[in-house]
């Protein structure tokens, strides 16, 4: 073998080597990733079962009911992004910053029909901020336009009620 014909497969065995660890991370990584994903998007496809993603959005006013199975507090409430509403299911203790009408993010999986049952659930820090998803949930459904000031108050929210979000939870889904 010539020199250039041995350098020729030292690279050729360089760039396969580089190419199976890149696909060895990317699969590792795949599994790992978590999509953040509105209750509209939900309703119109919703992700495997078996798929961990985030929900954001605001809890609609009326919604939230607390009970016990044995030790374990169970909440229930309804999620919105203003154009849909999810219903969460999560085991725990909620955040104390978990308020009605206010930003909230879901971590868990989507169980039918539309259902959310949450491992994790995140309330916003204080009242000026909004997930940075919440937010681009918001200008892409139009409820938000950022040119006219910040992004609407969580008090505006509560205009919706429980009934809106059962209207929209019961109402049949439009043919594809």
């Amino acid at each position: 073998m010539t020199r250039k014909t041995r350098r020729l497969w030292l690279v050729i065995a360089c760039v396969a080597c580089l190419g199976t660890a890149a696909a060895l991370i990317l699969r590792a990584f795949s599994s790992d990733i978590v999509f953040f994903v509105t209750p509209s998007q939900v309703e119109a496809s919703p992700p495997p079962t078996d798929r961990t993603v985030k929900l954001g959005g605001m809890v609609v006013a009326g919604s939230v009911k607390r009970e016990k199975h044995g030790e374990t507090p169970v909440a229930t409430f309804a999620v919105t992004d203003g154009q849909a509403a999810v219903t969460v299911h999560y085991e725990g203790i909620l955040p104390d910053l978990f308020r009605e009408g206010q930003s909230v993010v879901a971590i868990g999986t989507v169980q039918p029909p539309h259902e959310f049952m949450a491992s994790e659930v995140l309330a916003k820090h204080d009242e000026t901020y909004m997930p940075k998803e919440v937010a681009e949930a918001l200008k892409k459904s139009g409820k938000w336009d950022p040119r006219f000031g910040p992004p609407p108050s969580a008090a505006s929210w509560n205009n919706m009620t429980v009934q809106d979000a059962s209207k929209t939870l019961s109402a049949p889904a439009a043919p594809n």
